[in-house]
């Protein structure tokens, strides 16, 4: 459990890292697919299932 947090933590902090230098039109062509991943997924998962964020 604690290697899994710290591999998790690293692994966020890359994330976090590289998005420093982006600019702004590079985050929202990563953000529009991310959104459209998301609707892959929601369809691949079925109509009625929603994908939730906790």
């Amino acid at each position: 459990m604690l290697l899994r947090l710290a591999c998790l933590t690293v692994t966020n902090t890359f994330a976090a890292l590289r998005l420093l230098p982006m600019g702004d039109r590079d985050k929202d062509v990563e953000i529009l697919a991310l959104r459209h991943q998301i609707t892959v997924l929601e369809r691949q998962l079925g109509a009625d299932t929603r994908v939730r964020f906790a």
